[in-house]
């Protein structure tokens, strides 16, 4: 969803209109879940639209019980102001404040929020700095979290953070993924407090931010007390309907009483009448809370907390979440040095605010904007502001000094500074290469050396892969001979006796020599001969250097007769294949001729019967037929750049592979597959080697080799979805698949994994199969009930907290199983036996009303009720079901419910007359329980967070 500029082609030339803005779609059922989001721009004629890419699932807004369509209507809502411009495209954050931000990788203002919030605080800085590391970054929190410390320390641009997001474990699909602040502040913490274990700074973590708390019940009528000692990281107060921050913390340590139905157990006294309730023992140095505290706590503390530190903190941070409740910005305020300068983190950007700004305006609420025109005489806009405070950081006045202390030089390792200083200087050269660029090109140059290298190490077909061959960066108009020169002078070869090739693409997809430079594009310079091959449809300059022996022809003798071929020998007792060079020939002649020299080269008698292949093709399928040695080159149509291959002469049935076609097809179709336990998807287990064209029974059986098991259908394999780097969702289903290259290969035909999951089961997979699991929700269960199955059982299905659909014990299961439907049981009731024909078995509902409309919560049952029963006998029914308190159950409403629409009912109604109605299908109509005492689950802040998760 975006804004834009109505009125942007209109417009003169270098305009621009900074805004902040925010766009909602209304939720027409809750206002309070709409999903609105914010963001501050600064239109111009490049970007004269702003938004969102992602702004609400669209199978929530398609959802009719979510409430954003209703009547085939969606609201949508923008809230515009426009603010005084200021030109941030020549913005120098480090000029303007002395700090620099950090760079937002897609959705990481979250973290950069954070981790600014860390980094000034000096103590946790200085411990950071003094813990050791290993060489490598990527894989190690420390190294890259001291990275991104002395850059933020002494750079002067804004720094990435995608060392120390890869040195989490994450990809770059979790480094987009919005995750919650607090929450990666608790993980990240631990692994540091873990990672300090047995270091100089050993503790560091619990000395910042740990404090403690007790826990205590304590009983009124005899002397018996018991307490617990808990530690806290962080204080996550309740503000809902608290005027301040003191409260909020009344409201945390009130006490609960223990009395009437809620008695506690104590085991030497039985059920007494208590006091349940917590009290502080102490407060870290850095405290993290909601709001502020600057009064006495002494009320809040233990009996045995020390009351010599006095707890008078300073607000050092205030971590800000602007938007909606599905989604936003995040962002910090923070007083590096507790002086009244205030900063604003907002991801590269870092400006002066005042208190005010700080402070105040980070509450929500609404903000007046001043008039752009005082001449009119009207209303002042006011703007919804969604910014809110969501964490704020506390630094205790009697450990300012030690936590805002000084660091020095010295703190940081010289390791880290050598290295960072390195890749600087590398940063800076590139960044000159590539403003020199225009006058350098590159080309690569193949010899006989990387061939011998490559084939039968890295690669068995054709000659070589280029992308192996180290680049030769040199100037455009260097001319050719110079080039020859140089390689004289670095591999020794005379310039007479060199002579380069062209490569080009044949049309059966091979890269082979196609013919020698000529004498006039030797005269050429380098940056000719790359105009040259990009007219020859080569993205880049490849030649091949041919070494001319001193009795060969020289280039100016050289005939059409001439060809140059490839030689590579097969040891079929070895299953080797390795380069042996080159030969020029005369097309004329015949293989015969040459068998002698062949023999010579491999180390062969002369006499040596061989065999000889030319290697044609290798995809989509290998081609490598026998050469006819009695008949010329040319007749074979073999000609320059051809590869021909040779080996003894052997019987079929003596070796694995006993020719040159038969290994070709071997290392063609075989694959290294890395096999992981399904439990443990991040880490190999261990890998075979096996062929593409395996069968499943193959695969498994060596698989089930390799375990020690005896019955291979007991395995079970699931694929590797690439792009995600996890399993995928579904088993592969018994010889579901023909061969491995399928199991393998994904919807991508480019995409080929090397990795398989696998589990051990219990009994065959096919009969597992023909088994169906069934996730049943069991209500009100005894233990023995559950264990011996004697009751009477009734299944049904949920849907939006109404029941849907009753199972009749005839049903097939196929019909039940849908792992998408929550299935639930419950017991049948012994009156449900007795019941009369006119009584009848209704739907019963939970739920609340919320600004004029139901909200279905909790289990639906089924509740059995007799002709001509009133209200008030029911209720007594109920109330015993549930063990409801009588003050309690004096707060529910017994409603009529049809079409959503609740029709309260009194004591003195017969209900059942309610239920004679005609209405097609029994879920839609219900006895309604109005009552809002169930407990809720706290949503994320953010509907699209996902866990915190770090690997390292």
């Amino acid at each position: 969803m975006y804004l834009d500029v109505a009125d942007a082609k209109s417009l003169p030339t270098g305009w621009s209109r900074s805004a902040q803005f925010s766009l909602a779609v209304i939720n027409q059922l809750d206002s309070k879940h709409s999903v609105r989001k914010e963001v501050t721009h600064t239109f111009n004629s490049r970007e004269s639209d702003w938004g969102f890419t992602s702004f609400m699932p669209l199978i929530d807004l398609y959802d009719p019980s979510k409430g954003y369509i209703v009547n085939d209507q969606c609201i949508i809502e923008a809230e515009v102001a426009v603010r005084k411009i200021v030109d941030y495209w020549n913005y120098d954050s480090k000029k303007e404040t002395g700090y620099v931000g950090l760079k937002n990788q897609g959705a990481t203002c979250y973290m950069n929020s954070l981790l600014q919030t860390l980094y000034h605080i000096p103590y946790f800085r200085k411990a950071v700095y003094h813990m050791p590391t290993v060489d490598t970054p990527s894989g190690s929190i420390p190294l890259a979290l001291q990275s991104l410390f002395y850059r933020l320390q002494h750079g002067d641009n804004s720094i990435s953070t995608k060392e120390l997001t890869k040195s989490f474990g994450w990809d770059s699909y979790e480094s987009f993924m919005q995750h919650d602040v607090q929450e990666l502040n608790r993980v990240l913490c631990e692994k540091l407090e873990d990672k300090m274990k047995g270091t100089i700074v050993e503790g560091t973590i619990q000395k910042l931010f740990e404090g403690h708390h007790m826990n205590y019940i304590e009983c009124i009528g005899v002397d018996y007390k018991s307490t617990r000692k808990e530690s806290f990281y962080d204080l996550a107060l309740d503000v809902k309907g608290c005027s301040d921050v003191y409260a909020s913390f009344d409201k945390y340590v009130a006490v609960e009483m223990l009395d009437g139905d809620n008695k506690y157990q104590s085991e030497k006294y039985g059920l007494q009448d208590a006091k349940k309730g917590m009290l502080f023992i102490d407060f870290p140095p850095v405290l993290q809370l909601q709001l502020d505290l600057d009064r006495d706590d002494g009320k809040y503390l233990s009996p045995e907390a020390d009351r010599s530190v006095r707890n008078l903190y300073t607000l050092h941070s205030v971590l800000v979440h602007s938007g909606g409740v599905s989604g936003g910005h995040y962002y910090a305020f923070i007083r590096p040095t507790l002086s009244n300068q205030w900063y604003k983190f907002d991801d590269e950007r870092v400006t002066k605010e005042d208190t005010k700004r700080a402070l105040e305006e980070q509450y929500g609420g609404e903000e007046e904007l001043p008039h752009t025109n005082p001449g009119l005489n009207m209303n002042p806009l006011k703007f919804t502001k969604y910014s809110n405070a969501y964490m704020l950081v506390y630094i205790r006045e009697s450990d300012k000094e030690k936590i805002v202390c000084d660091l020095e030089e010295t703190d940081i390792n010289e390791d880290l500074k050598t290295r960072l200083r390195k890749e600087d200087e590398d940063k800076e050269n590139k960044k000159k290469e590539k403003a020199e660029a225009h006058m350098f090109t590159t080309f690569k140059v193949a010899r006989d050396h990387d061939l011998a290298a490559q084939i039968g190490r890295d690669m068995f077909f054709d000659l070589v892969d280029y992308e192996k061959i180290h680049p030769i960066r040199v100037l455009k108009d260097m001319p050719f001979n110079q080039v020859k020169e140089e390689f004289s002078k670095e591999f020794g070869i005379p310039v007479h006796s060199q002579r380069f090739w062209w490569w080009s693409k044949r049309q059966n997809n091979t890269y082979r020599p196609t013919r020698p430079l000529t004498q006039q594009e030797e005269s050429y310079t380098v940056g000719q001969l790359k105009d040259a091959a990009i007219r020859m449809n080569s993205s880049e300059l490849r030649l091949y250097l041919e070494v001319v022996q001193e009795n060969h022809l020289t280039l100016a003798s050289r005939t059409k007769d001439d060809i140059l071929l490839f030689f590579k020998l097969y040891d079929p007792e070895k299953e080797e294949l390795r380069y042996v060079g080159n030969l020029l020939l005369k097309a004329s002649s015949k293989p015969s001729d040459i068998v002698p020299k062949l023999n010579e080269i491999a180390g062969f008698q002369p006499d040596e019967d061989i065999e000889l292949y030319e290697e044609i093709k290798f995809e989509p399928n290998i081609m490598c037929e026998p050469v006819d040695c009695d008949v010329s080159f040319s007749l074979n149509q073999i000609a320059d750049g051809d590869i021909l291959c040779y080996q003894k002469r052997c019987s079929l049935d003596q070796h694995r592979h006993p020719n040159v076609s038969s290994f070709f097809e071997y290392v063609h179709n075989r694959q290294v597959v890395h096999f992981r336990l399904l439990e443990k998807p991040k880490q190999d287990d261990f890998s075979l080697e096996l062929s593409k064209r395996s069968t499943y029974d193959d695969v498994v059986e060596k698989v089930a080799q390799h375990l020690g098991m005896d019955d291979p259908s007991k395995l079970r394999l699931t694929q590797h979805i690439p792009h995600l780097q996890q399993p995928k969702h579904q088993y592969i289903k018994y010889r579901s698949i023909d061969h491995l290259s399928d199991m393998l290969l994904l919807r991508n035909p480019n995409q080929m994994s090397d990795i398989l999951y696998y589990e051990i089961l219990d009994i065959p997979l096919p009969e597992l199969q023909g088994l169906i699991t069934l996730r049943v929700a069991f209500h009100q269960a005894t233990p023995n009930e559950v264990l011996f199955h004697i009751i009477r059982l009734r299944l049904f299905q949920v849907n939006n907290n109404k029941i849907w659909k009753v199972y009749q014990p005839t049903e097939k299961i196929d019909a039940v199983h849908d792992p998408n439907v929550p299935l639930h049981v419950e017991e049948i009731p012994e009156e449900e036996k007795s019941a009369g024909p006119r009584d009848r078995l209704v739907h019963v509902v939970h739920f609340f009303k919320d600004n004029q409309h139901i909200q279905y919560y909790g289990v639906p049952f089924f509740f059995l009720i007799r002709e001509g029963e009133a209200l008030s006998d029911i209720k007594v029914r109920i109330q015993k079901k549930f063990e409801v308190p009588d003050e309690q159950f004096l707060k529910w409403k017994f409603a009529y419910v049809a079409y959503n629409r609740p029709d309260y009912l009194q004591d003195s109604d017969i209900v059942l007359s309610r239920f004679q109605k005609n209405i097609y299908g029994p879920w839609e109509q219900s006895l309604g329980l109005e009552h809002s005492d169930m407990p809720t689950k706290r949503q994320n802040r953010h509907s699209f967070e996902k866990p915190v998760k770090i690997y390292n």
